[in-house]
C-alpha cells in the first residue's frame, strides 16, 4: 500500500468522524462531503474512474447540496437544546474513535489472500471514449439524477417560500 493511499486513508478516517462527532448539522454535512471526496480520491488511485466520477458528482455534489439545503429549511435549536443533544451524542459515541483505531490496526495486521478472476481484454484506454461513447445510458442516468435533485431543492425552497 502506498504512502498516499494511507494519508487518505487516515484523512478519511479524520472526516467520517468529524461527520458524526460534530453537533452541527450543516458540519456535518460538510464533513460529509469532504469524506465523500476523499472517498472519490481513493476510487481514483485504485483505478475506478467511472465509480469515483460518480461518486464524486451524486455523493459530493448532489446529495449535500440536497443536506444543506434541507438544513437550511429547518428551524435552529435553543442553546439549552444543543447542549443536551451534545450530551447524549457525546455519550453514545464515546468509544468510536478507540474502536475505529483498534479496528484499523487489527485490520491493517490482517492478511487476506484471495483471487480474482482475469478481466476482459479493455478495448478502450481514454475515459473520454469509454464515458461518451460506450457508457451513454449512465451519462443519461447521471443527468437524470442530477437534475431531480436540483428540481427537488427548487421545489423545497418554493414551499418554503409559502410559509
Amino acid at each position: 500500500m502506498s504512502v498516499i493511499n494511507i494519508i487518505l486513508l487516515s484523512i478519511l478516517i479524520v472526516g467520517a468522524l468529524w461527520t458524526v462527532l460534530t453537533r452541527s448539522l450543516l458540519r456535518a454535512a460538510i464533513a460529509l462531503a469532504f469524506t465523500s471526496a476523499i472517498v472519490a480520491a481513493l476510487m481514483f488511485r485504485l483505478d475506478a474512474p467511472l465509480a469515483a466520477v460518480f461518486e464524486l458528482s451524486v455523493c459530493t455534489g448532489l446529495i449535500s447540496v440536497l443536506f444543506i439545503s434541507t438544513i437550511s429549511l429547518t428551524y435552529p435549536l435553543s442553546q439549552e437544546e444543543k447542549l443536551q443533544h451534545m450530551q447524549v451524542r457525546m455519550q453514545r459515541f464515546r468509544w468510536l474513535p478507540v474502536i475505529v483505531v483498534a479496528l484499523g490496526i487489527g485490520l491493517s495486521l490482517m492478511t487476506v489472500k484471495f483471487t480474482l478472476p482475469a478481466l476482459a481484454p479493455q478495448t478502450q484506454s481514454d475515459m473520454r471514449l469509454v464515458m461518451w461513447d460506450l457508457r451513454p445510458l449512465e451519462i443519461f442516468g447521471q443527468v437524470v439524477i442530477l437534475l431531480s435533485g436540483a428540481f427537488g431543492v427548487i421545489i423545497l425552497f418554493k414551499e418554503a417560500g409559502k410559509k
